[in-house]
């Protein structure tokens, strides 16, 4: 049997906590979520000026960062880069923003962030990550 740990509310808050501080530092109008290993949300914040759609689509960036046990990122890549028989893949959060938790070489969860560029997106979910890093 194989051990594995798991997200707690104390360990969500601090990520939610760290990314928006990240987004509030820059003045970043976005939504962020955590959600489990199986991309079930734990956490979610919209901040002030945040469009209601954002949420959905953090929502969906964390949960495919999180069941696919990698970075977004790399799925928009492959699209853009000319795989786009992957758009047909079963995954609503191809772009950039969602990143993997991971504990021990285990992914545990992700972070999903939505409301500003690409790469603004992703710097604010790994600030989240590093959470757990320290």
């Amino acid at each position: 049997m194989l051990s594995k740990a798991v997200l707690t509310v104390a360990e969500t808050t601090r990520i939610l906590e760290a990314a928006r501080a990240e987004a509030e530092k820059h003045q970043w109008a976005v939504a962020i979520v955590v959600v489990d290993d199986g991309g079930h949300p734990l956490g979610l914040l919209r901040l002030d000026g945040s469009a209601p759609a954002s949420s959905y689509i953090a929502t969906e960036k964390a949960r495919t960062a999180a069941i696919g046990r990698r970075e977004t990122k790399l799925y928009e890549d492959m699209i853009n880069n000319g795989r786009t028989a992957f758009l047909s893949a079963p995954l609503q959060g191809t772009l950039e923003g969602g990143v993997p938790l991971i504990v021990d070489g285990q992914v545990v969860g992700a972070v999903g962030v939505s409301g500003v560029k690409p790469d603004q997106d992703a710097l604010i979910a790994r600030a989240g990550v590093q959470v757990l890093a320290g």
